[in-house]
């Protein structure tokens, strides 16, 4: 048995519960993890809420929370060879199964080693926001040395890893945050800081190469996609993180420009993004950013907090202390 943070009804923080469940059996192709972080994720709340549209259906009760975990492996399926006994591991857990818990059983190839230079409470921050930063900045957009990359809520969890992949690629990088987090954007390399609140970026910007939206909402903000095509170049790409399919509208007006856009998050290589993150990380290149560590006996406070929308980085759930 193991102790796991469970919702048996939808609704407001207070209805997750740490609850004895069944410890999982790894198959074949996967490994068991024994979890020492967590991250806190917007889509957290969205499914302890009940879920979106794309999400209602799929949801069974009872059900587990958590998009990713750094931990280490307590044993490994018969078919996997990357992995042995004891290695440090960070990643996602298979899909809905939620990583709020003292172990969890998961397909091997959505996890990576541990980059070396992290605890786990940073390693278990990167998975979830970092597999979306670099397939969409690195993979979709192709980022480029000198090119001009925007990068719209620079300071959250994608956003501020995106940022921070774009400088280690060489490009000239500008961000969009309120004006509390411009000297913590240049602390990470941006090297202009456009203020959402007083300040419309496509009056100042022209000729960006990747458009990168990483704004902390969970709704499509078509008003920002459609504000965005004035700044991009000839040629250049619209990178989305989250929401719906870009309206017809959108797309019109990026062909004028022969522009493109591209979901972030699709048809990706789990393991492949987290070795590569893993060797930025230890090269010095990106850093893992923490708001706030809870304990998760205080996930409910943890679910509160990034509900107010302003975390800096990410939120993480301590599962267990490392020794």
């Amino acid at each position: 048995m193991m102790k796991a943070i469970r919702i048996e009804e939808f609704g407001g923080p207070e209805v997750m519960k740490i609850v004895e469940v069944e410890r999982p059996v790894p198959a074949a192709d996967e490994i068991l993890v024994k979890v020492y972080a967590a991250s806190v994720n917007p889509a957290d709340y969205i499914v302890r809420q009940g879920g979106n549209e794309g999400l209602k259906p799929l949801l069974k009760l009872p059900l587990g929370l958590g998009l990713d975990a750094a931990g280490i492996i307590e044993e490994v399926g018969s078919k996997v060879i990357e992995f042995k006994k004891g290695d440090r591991v960070y990643g996602v857990p298979n899909y809905l199964d939620g990583s709020y818990t003292q172990y969890l059983a998961a397909k091997s190839n959505q996890f990576g080693l541990m980059p070396g230079t992290l605890n786990f409470n940073e390693a278990g921050s990167l998975p979830a926001c970092a597999r979306m930063a670099y397939n969409g900045m690195v993979q979709k957009a192709k980022v480029q040395p000198g090119q001009r990359v925007l990068i719209h809520g620079a300071a959250g969890g994608i956003g501020n890893l995106a940022l921070q992949f774009a400088k280690a690629y060489g490009a000239y990088v500008i961000g969009t945050a309120s004006a509390h987090n411009a000297e913590f954007l240049k602390e990470l390399g941006a090297d202009e800081v456009i203020d959402y609140n007083t300040q419309n970026f496509e009056e100042i910007l022209r000729d960006i190469d990747v458009v990168f939206n990483a704004t902390h909402t969970t709704t499509v903000d078509e008003a920002l996609r459609l504000r965005s095509v004035k700044v991009l170049k000839e040629g250049g790409i619209f990178v989305c993180t989250h929401g719906g399919w870009p309206s017809e509208e959108f797309k019109e007006l990026l062909a004028r420009k022969n522009a493109t856009v591209s979901m972030a998050g699709v048809d990706i290589n789990h393991q492949q993004i987290f070795n590569e993150v893993a060797k930025l990380v230890d090269a010095g290149k990106v850093k893992a950013v923490i708001s706030k560590v809870y304990p998760w006996e205080q996930a409910a406070d943890a679910h509160r907090d990034i509900e107010t929308k302003h975390a800096r980085g990410k939120i993480v759930l301590e599962i267990r202390q490392e020794k």
